[in-house]
């Protein structure tokens, strides 16, 4: 085992690279994956390869103006998403059925680990929950996909086969953002009958933080995947190469 120690200095742990582009931090193993029930995970960039609301735009030409607003907020710039998504939102406007198809047909792909990882949590006996600050349309797929047991997102409006520019009002709010993925992982966690501290979070963005801390700060694990440094230093596995399975290598190192 590779094994590099360093002290982050923003959260003041240890934390130990294990083997390249693999660091755990602020906890001592051994961990098993049969001590959790749940896992959450964020889609855009985590779950899958891209930022949907991105390549959407790049059907309207507004990729690069889009993607610069994604960034920022990814990258915790920017704080107030659902501002952010709704601004995003707002150039979506015109866009085809047709075209959101070819981007799920074309562009949207699994990341790599990604069934491997799911497979082996629900073997596991874990339930799988998405949670995401992009759109129904993809993580209803995604989802179907993968045989996840829970998902929330958000619902774009379409009139005639085409976008509005607009997000449709759920029953349980306006936009899943930040604190919503919070709500919902704790909801999941309640309609299971378990603890936060048997839940794994796992995600990229500053968006993910809430229900990352959600379930470190009670003894669970939260996961970084590919993520922005502002999500990285904070979480207690961080994978920045690889697949999101290298997870379970994890696992079986603390056995």
């Amino acid at each position: 085992m590779h094994l590099n120690l360093e002290c982050d200095e923003k959260t003041h742990m240890r934390s130990y690279e294990i083997s390249p582009g693999l660091v755990i931090q602020g906890f001592t193993p051994p961990m098993r994956l049969s001590d959790f029930k749940l896992i959450a995970f964020d889609m855009d960039s985590t779950l899958i390869n891209i930022e949907c609301v991105d390549e959407i735009a790049d059907a309207a030409g507004r990729k690069p103006e889009v993607a610069a607003i994604t960034e920022a907020t990814m990258r915790g710039e920017i704080t107030d998403f659902k501002e952010s998504l709704r601004q995003r939102v707002a150039l979506l406007k015109g866009v085809t059925l047709a075209d959101m198809e070819m981007v799920y047909r074309e562009r949207l792909q699994l990341n790599p680990g990604a069934a491997a990882l799911v497979a082996a949590c629900k073997s596991a006996g874990l339930k799988v929950l998405l949670v995401s600050g992009g759109f129904t349309f993809f993580s209803d797929r995604v989802r179907d996909r993968l045989d996840i047991d829970f998902t929330r997102a958000n619902v774009l409006e379409m009139v005639e086969d085409k976008l509005t520019g607009r997000l449709v009002d759920q029953a349980w709010g306006d936009i899943c953002d930040g604190a919503e993925k919070r709500r919902m992982l704790l909801h999941t966690c309640e309609q299971l009958g378990i603890s936060p501290k048997q839940a794994i979070a796992m995600g990229d963005g500053a968006n993910d933080l809430p229900m990352m801390k959600a379930c470190s700060e009670v003894g669970g694990l939260s996961v970084a995947y590919h993520a922005k440094p502002v999500v990285r230093d904070q979480a207690m596995v961080a994978i920045s190469t690889g697949g999101l399975d290298r997870l379970l290598s994890v696992m079986q190192l603390t056995t």
